[in-house]
């Protein structure tokens, strides 16, 4: 019993490790140069670090390749016609490289640095909304001491109630505003929670299936 709930854990951990690689393995490139009629083509390519360049000699002469200029050297194997050859680049910089068979054959090859991924900006409107709110509302107390000093000075207190009544009402309008901020900003986490979901349920899912086996072994021995 033990050992099947082991095994259905560690099926579950395997398949969140799958899905946390995923965007990492989905972001590097592939290119492809052709080697015909004594020439790379293209003769010059840019790619980012992590990307994959392969090699592919399309004529009857053999064809390699060998760097004279870049932060790692690369020298590849003879290839004949129809075979191909796969190097991941890993350091960024200008490689310069050329044919050992044919020398006039030259190309080159850009490697960027990796794009840096850009941060979500969702914790923001939250702060700033509940900032505002709390900003607008001791603005009613203000209003207060205005309507004593109209009391006092004039006998007739319906004249300055009109201007206090318009300021009180103002603040609550203008803090209902940001508070729809937060839910747009809430809607990209929706995917995350339905995927987290599903995966507790394949968990839970693969437990009673175990338990349902275990419970009739029970019964027929």
């Amino acid at each position: 019993m033990r050992a099947a709930r082991r095994a259905a854990l560690g099926a579950v951990l395997a398949l969140l490790a799958l899905l946390l690689l995923a965007p990492g393995q989905a972001s590097a490139a592939s290119y492809r140069v052709a080697m015909q009629g004594y020439a790379f083509a293209p003769a010059s390519l840019t790619v980012h670090v992590g990307d994959t360049v392969t090699w592919t000699n399309g004529v009857t002469a053999p064809h390699d390749v060998k760097t004279t200029s870049g932060p790692v050297a690369i020298h590849s194997p003879m290839l004949d016609k129809g075979q191909s050859w796969t190097h991941t680049f890993t350091a960024a910089g200008a490689y310069g490289y050329y044919c050992t068979v044919h020398p006039d054959m030259t190309a080159r090859i850009t490697v960027l640095a990796a794009p840096k991924p850009t941060p979500t900006p969702t914790p923001t409107p939250t702060h700033h909304g509940t900032g505002t709110s709390h900003e607008a509302m001791p603005m009613p107390t203000r209003t207060a001491p205005t309507t004593h000093r109209a009391t006092a000075t004039s006998p007739k207190p319906s004249a300055p109630a009109s201007p206090s009544e318009s300021p009180s009402t103002s603040p609550p309008v203008a803090a209902a505003a940001p508070q729809t901020e937060p839910v747009a900003a809430a809607r990209p986490l929706q995917p995350l929670l339905l995927l987290t979901g599903l995966i507790a349920g394949v968990a839970v899912l693969c437990l009673l299936l175990v338990g349902s086996r275990a419970a009739a072994s029970r019964g027929e021995d």
